[in-house]
């Protein structure tokens, strides 16, 4: 792997040609990446579309046939992610960090990021925006405050939207105020029903307090994980019903009230757990309030994404949290480029990975997961501390360097697990942008079909490729 950032800066500033290079020349750029060859983001020599159909498996394109479009790909920046940048590099590295991580000319253009709304398991204390003494409550929300976030979270996201103006930002809660809950805090419990109309409100103070810091939240889930209530982090037990009646009654009338335009989405849990926001959206008065489903990967098949599809078409669909670590054996970039193919195909607008940065001890962290991976580690056991992008920094930048906030997602064939594994695109600009994952035991030579032309390609075993061309 690539060991610092001085290196990637060479490779995607020199190595990587702008776009309208390769359109003028009506070539297809080539870019490969391999797990066993150590390789990331390497331009191979371009191919060229001809009328020569080589005798192997074909991928056929048809910008014709459009599906979803497509906001963007990132992951979040959790406080333990926001303060590792922001304490443990230089102002010059974290600068250069952010560039390479959201620049899409320079880096590899990440343009989502997963907001948590006070504690998660990664962060460096338990706390919310309405802390309040044992015994005492706050139900006008009168001690309410972001002047936590001030100090590095709010600063790092205005320096990420000053280099990428498209970034959409997320926000979630791992749990609200411990004095709205059961527990009396914010490890375990419910919400109390009393406090079903204050945390509608904390919700609407937070989205405008976070816009007068000069950070747009484009959308907003109601609880992360309702149904994982762990023991030793925030959390918040939320059921189906208790859901769909908090969006009803208190808090999509509440956005609504406030002229808010941010996004409601429900559910934000597992694949196997759909009958959560097939209950929600049973519901007509609430499903008003949903503006799409968020989604994570933990358990279950992503082809429950394709049933909230089929059963629910006007309701989007976002990828919300999808963590790599050290739990995964075998080739771990052809996991995670499965993963962002999989989710695409399966309608998702969206794919968010879980912490955008850890240390070498996969740290800090309040609990749950002590093996989590971030998209780049900062290990600041040496000095100068060092920024090393992990196997989910490549995955992502064949997707997110590529694919144009906006694009669309079009038709392709694909030839499933063991064999190419893809996903196709249209972009705003009009160029076509294809993923392949060859997960076969072999280099396999395969054909790409557009437009009553062809061209072939050799791509090594558990390589991923992105391939870009002029679809004008």
């Amino acid at each position: 792997m690539i060991k610092h950032w001085k290196c990637i800066t060479l490779l995607l500033a020199t190595s990587l040609p702008p776009s309208s290079a390769v359109a003028q020349s009506g070539l297809i750029r080539v870019i490969e990446s391999s797990e066993e060859r150590r390789a990331i983001l390497e331009e191979q020599p371009a191919i060229s579309f001809g009328v020569q159909r080589a005798p192997e498996l074909t991928i056929s394109i048809n910008d014709a046939v459009r599906y979803q479009s497509i906001d963007g790909f990132g992951a979040s920046l959790t406080d333990s992610s926001a303060w590792l940048l922001w304490s443990k590099l230089t102002e010059a590295q974290r600068k250069e960090a952010l560039v390479q991580l959201f620049d899409s000319r320079k880096g590899i253009g990440l343009s989502m990021l997963r907001q948590p709304m006070g504690a998660s398991d990664f962060a460096l204390d338990d706390y919310s925006y309405d802390d309040m003494p044992a015994g005492q409550g706050d139900a006008d929300l009168n001690h309410f405050s972001i002047q936590r976030d001030q100090r590095y979270i709010i600063p790092i996201l205005k320096e990420i939207l000053t280099i990428n103006p498209q970034t959409k930002i997320m926000a979630t809660p791992w749990s609200p105020p411990g004095w709205m809950k059961t527990s009396q805090s914010m490890i375990q419990g419910s919400l109390l029903p009393t406090a079903y109309q204050p945390l509608a409100n904390y919700f609407v103070k937070f989205v405008r307090a976070y816009e007068q810091a000069g950070i747009p939240v484009f959308a907003i889930t109601m609880q992360n994980e309702p149904l994982h209530v762990p023991n030793n982090y925030p959390g918040l037990n939320m059921t189906a019903i208790e859901q769909t009646v908090f969006l009803r009654d208190n808090l999509g009338p509440s956005f609504r009230d406030a002229g808010l335009k941010t996004k409601i989405l429900i559910f934000d849990h597992n694949w196997d757990l759909i009958t959560y926001p097939i209950t929600v959206l049973s519901d007509a008065r609430a499903a008003d309030f949903a503006d799409g489903i968020a989604i994570h990967c933990y358990g279950g098949s992503v082809t429950a994404q394709t049933e909230l599809h089929d059963r629910f078409p006007e309701k989007p669909i976002w990828s919300t949290e999808c963590s790599g670590g050290e739990w995964q054996k075998g080739n771990m970039l052809e996991q995670q480029a499965r993963l962002l193919i999989d989710s695409i195909r399966n309608w998702s607008k969206g794919v968010i990975l879980w912490n955008l940065a850890l240390d070498q001890n996969h740290e800090p962290y309040l609990g749950g997961c002590n093996t989590c991976r971030g998209v780049v580690t900062v290990k600041h056991d040496v000095t100068p501390a060092q920024v090393i992008p992990t196997v989910d920094y490549t995955a992502l930048a064949h997707a997110s360097k590529f694919v144009q906030p906006g694009a669309v997602r079009v038709d392709s064939n694909s030839f499933g697990q063991g064999s190419l594994e893809d996903v196709a695109f249209r972009n705003p600009d009009g160029s076509l942008v294809l993923i392949v994952l060859n997960s076969g035991g072999a280099t396999t030579t395969f054909n790409i079909a557009w437009n009553g032309k062809y061209a072939s390609y050799s791509l090594r075993k558990q390589s991923v490729a992105t391939f870009v061309w002029d679809g004008k």
